[in-house]
């Protein structure tokens, strides 16, 4: 056997493998906070664990007879682990290309070392059963060290498997309460963070959904009856709608604003609003309403003040799009239509925005302030995001500029710390506010180290009624805390001390 070639090609899968665990399963997927891969990630736990003892195995030992076969039945799992996985990967979710393209070559590259490592495998199952050390220099070196990482991810994604049961969210129904039955809904931006819930919510309480996507068949969007449009221009004029959602635009977020990227970010907002008023121009019984997206960068970045739908805003990049983008949705008010302008914050959820960013590092214990932590931060829970959505639809006193925060806002510093009580983990690795504007430049400055105090108060005084007011009870609900309290509270005491535990 070729014993460098086959560490070469050992140290190769590791390689592609950890890149696949962190840039695909933690980066861009986060499947360990998405309750629909508890099967996935049952599977990557045992892999996990069978390669952890493979690695410190191979990188030690010699091993004869049955411990020789013992190691071949744990490569033979491993095959059956990872086909099986194919398929549940299929089922359950769409794979990124780089994703797809990355397990192709961890097959191929596993079934060259099986051709190397079998044959001497065999050969040793016919010796007399025993282990001998056996060490292979930097190899065993290597091997040392991705034994025991690979299987913290073992333990990791077996507790996140659990884990999945407790993160499923409330029935998305109740959300739509507030609107009255049998309405139909355009909804842009539908394969969005927010705009799949809302869509979820209304599906599910009976409504009629037209929903704009970029792809005709997305796998986001699984629910019926659903009628999607890759163009608003398939819409008739004779359709009756009653209410616009405007939720499309490129995520402000991702990379660098660079010109290009700002442009996009710009572009894609007003165009899609231009489309959306070109519609209701055209339709012969106007909607109701049309709730636009915004955000509460509309106001700039600001410091303690507290801001409502009266005060006014700084010029910077974020304010300069809102303004654009609002001025762009007010056109509709000529046809008669009510326009709500809505100003999100940071809306936290598990299955995208900022804090599916944060959840990996502070995990891992890994978390901590951007710079100060002064800089205050105007959040609000997905749910009440659509439920506020639902009541801006139904309100008629709800017009113009509409806050969609939580009443009670927090500094960075008390989000970070009250992320790191609810994963019962430290927040130590604090991001300096020198390195993060080097990195993140004007999206830094804004975003993460610049702030502002919002208030919601037209929803307030339009009587919604936030389910998740404080920060503390909406991690307890995203990250399946009281899930988890409720299961072990049903498994361990009869149901009169569970009626007295929830008092």
């Amino acid at each position: 056997m070729n014993s460098d070639l086959l560490w070469t090609l050992i140290a190769l899968q590791m390689a592609m493998g950890a890149f696949d665990m962190l840039y695909h399963h933690e980066f861009t997927e986060r499947l360990a906070w998405r309750p629909s891969q508890h099967r996935e990630l049952q599977l990557h736990a045992v892999r996990n664990g069978i390669y952890a003892v493979l690695f410190l195995t191979l990188g030690w030992l010699e091993t004869k007879g049955l411990w020789a076969i013992l190691v071949m039945a744990l490569l033979a799992i491993e095959v059956v682990i990872t086909l099986w996985d194919f398929v549940e990967e299929d089922v359950s979710r769409r794979l990124p290309p780089t994703e797809r393209v990355l397990h192709t070559l961890l097959a191929v590259n596993y079934g060259a070392i099986l051709s190397l490592v079998l044959p001497v495998l065999v050969e040793w199952a016919r010796e007399p059963t025993g282990l001998a050390v056996a060490t292979h220099g930097i190899w065993t070196m290597l091997a040392t060290f991705a034994g025991p990482a690979v299987a913290v991810f073992f333990v990791r994604d077996w507790y996140a498997a659990k884990r999945s049961l407790w993160l499923e969210g409330p029935p998305a129904a109740p959300l739509m309460q507030a609107l009255p039955s049998s309405q139909t809904v355009l909804v842009t931006g539908a394969t969005g963070f927010i705009g799949r819930r809302l869509i979820e919510a209304l599906v599910a309480s009976g409504h009629r959904v037209i929903a704009q996507v970029r792809d005709p068949n997305p796998d986001t969007l699984r629910m019926r009856p659903l009628t999607l449009v890759t163009s608003l221009d398939q819409i008739g004029s004779d359709m009756p709608i009653n209410a616009i959602v405007n939720l499309a635009g490129e995520p402000i977020a991702n990379g660098l604003w660079t010109k290009a990227k700002r442009a996009r970010i710009l572009g894609s907002r007003i165009d899609t609003t231009k489309a959306v008023v070109d519609l209701i121009a055209r339709l012969d019984v106007k909607p109701k309403v049309l709730v636009s997206g915004s955000a509460i960068g509309w106001y700039g970045v600001w410091g303690d003040v507290a801001l409502d739908e009266a005060s006014e805003g700084h010029a910077c990049f974020s304010r300069e799009l809102c303004v654009a983008w609002e001025e762009a949705a007010r056109k509709a008010e000529a046809y008669g239509v009510r326009v709500v302008r809505l100003r999100i914050g940071l809306v936290l959820g598990t299955e995208g925005g900022m804090l599916t960013r944060m959840l990996t590092p502070f995990e891992f214990g890994l978390g901590g302030r951007f710079g100060t932590g002064k800089q205050w931060m105007s959040w609000i829970g997905r749910d009440d995001l659509v439920r506020l959505i639902a009541h801006a639809i139904a309100t008629p006193a709800i017009d113009g500029a509409l806050n969609a925060t939580a009443p009670e806002p927090v500094t960075n510093a008390e989000l970070v710390a009250t992320l790191a009580r609810a994963l019962h983990r430290p927040a130590v690795m604090h991001a300096p506010a020198w390195l993060l504007e080097r990195l993140g430049g004007d999206l830094a400055r804004e975003l993460l180290l610049g702030g502002q105090k919002v208030v919601p108060r037209q929803a307030l005084e339009t009587g919604f009624v936030f389910e998740t007011p404080r920060l503390e009870g909406l991690f307890e609900t995203i990250l399946g805390m009281r899930h988890k309290i409720g299961l072990l509270v049903d498994q361990t005491t009869t149901p009169t001390a569970a009626t007295a535990l929830s008092r």
